[in-house]
């Protein structure tokens, strides 16, 4: 980048197979060596994350684990510790922090920080005091990739270039030369959909990404984000409006013996509990709830599956924050799930939406003079009172009714993309960053 090129105004830092490289980091004996990260201690499931010498060996993220054994026989699985992830997470935040300010989380493995024009001037020595601020308090497979450009998105791209533990400096000048070869579903929220809507209107590649105008990435987009996508694709900020919290959800994939109905039942009330002490959390009430089961198996590389079977029931209700509001619903839910769905389930989702704050609500004059109001005051109490008894004792001190460990733990604290759990998420104890869980299989 010359002299006369414009300042980066963002910097992206991307860490580098996140969870494989947390679990070396925690595991000195682990190093060097083709790890999978799976969500359950089975064969069966898939790597959630591998790391760079299980990539380089052929081994890609969401393959199964049996065929990532077959592919490297001596590859060694471990099952995900989301509470190690997020303490170490905010353990990084806090060393970023004293070399530039974070001005976004974007995942548990991704930041974004706003450059002073002093910042973007000094920028490969600046990207290189934060490898080495990290490298100080880390160890070495603990590494990140970084990016800079003058938006977010050419930042995050670049620091996708680099990968792993690069740092490129992208300027509009150098565009769309400089990523002619960038194939169109590597770019950030172009996926097969976008793709083919892309492909419909005659985008097939980067050049001709470029050379559309805003107005017509909108139209192909079907909304405002096209617009805003080209915006930043070329170099100008397109700044986006606070976002309202819209659902708190959990799913979970299902291992073979949770698959009968009375465990798909107990899997389900346990993800609806923790979806429920994050809504409390926030002060909100929902009136919907969603319920999900799925039949699809994890895919094969090597040979797409069968079609899935999708079964999908909502119930609407009262305004409510309480348990008992939640599990009524969810037992009308499940009760038809009993007597409609024709398959095994392998994978159950619980969301609670349409929510509103108390600010928000209008009162349902006949709804306050009738005993269910009253009802849901005093579970409402009830709720409040199990949630500070988790909070003190544990999550599992309290439940309503039995609860059978659901296999790989952490119901309610799994970390999704945007999503990051807080410590009351979890239900068990805080494990030890070196207790790592090694698969049997």
């Amino acid at each position: 980048m010359s002299d006369n090129t414009s300042l980066p105004e963002r910097l992206y830092l991307d860490f580098d197979s996140f969870f494989a490289s947390a679990e070396q980091h925690s595991n000195p004996a682990l190093r060097g060596k083709p790890i999978g990260v799976v969500a359950l201690d089975s064969a069966h499931t898939g790597c959630i994350a591998v790391s760079r010498e299980a990539k380089a060996l052929g081994v890609k993220t969401n393959m199964p684990a049996r065929e990532a054994r077959v592919l490297v026989p001596d590859m060694i699985f471990v099952v995900a510790r989301p509470d190690v992830y997020v303490r170490l997470h905010k353990r990084i935040l806090a060393v970023i922090e004293t070399v530039v300010p974070i001005q976004h989380v974007r995942s548990i493995d991704e930041v974004v920080c706003a450059l002073l024009p002093s910042e973007g001037r000094q920028r490969q020595a600046l990207a290189a005091q934060i490898k080495a601020a990290l490298l100080q308090e880390f160890s070495p497979v603990l590494t990140c990739s970084i990016g800079m450009a003058p938006t977010e998105l050419l930042a995050k791209i670049a620091a996708e270039r680099q990968k792993p533990d690069g740092t490129l400096v992208l300027d509009v000048a150098m565009l769309p030369a400089a990523l002619a070869d960038l194939k169109l579903e590597k770019l950030p929220g172009v996926g097969d959909g976008m793709r083919a809507r892309l492909a419909a209107a005659g985008i097939t590649d980067f050049p001709a990404l470029w050379a559309l105008a805003p107005k017509q990435a909108r139209a192909i987009w079907g909304n405002v984000e096209g617009e805003r996508f080209s915006q930043e694709l070329h170099g100008t900020h397109a700044p986006r409006s606070a976002t309202r919290k819209r659902m708190f959800g959990h799913s979970r994939v299902l291992p073979r013996d949770w698959r009968g109905p009375e465990k798909v039942e107990d899997c389900a009330r346990q993800l609806l509990a923790g979806a429920a002490r994050r809504l409390r959390r926030t002060n909100l009430r929902a009136s919907k709830l969603s319920l999900s089961l799925r039949s699809q198996r994890l895919r094969s590389t090597r040979a797409k599956s069968a079609q899935a079977q999708r079964w999908h029931w909502g119930g609407q209700f009262a305004p409510s924050r309480d348990d008992r509001s939640f599990g009524r619903t969810l037992a009308q839910g499940l009760a038809e799930a009993r007597a409609h769905i024709k398959f095994s389930p392998h994978a159950v989702s619980v969301i609670l939406h349409g929510l509103d704050s108390e600010a928000d609500l209008t009162a349902d004059m006949f709804d306050m003079l009738s005993d269910n109001a009253d009802d849901r005051a005093r579970w409402e109490k009830v709720s409040d009172m199990m949630d500070q008894m988790r909070a003190r004792f544990g999550g599992k001190a309290l439940s309503l009714g039995v609860h059978d460990a659901v296999p790989g733990g952490y119901v309610g604290g799994k970390i999704a993309f945007g999503r990051i759990p807080e410590a009351e998420d979890f239900e068990g104890a805080i494990g030890e960053d070196n207790d790592t869980h090694f698969c049997t299989f």
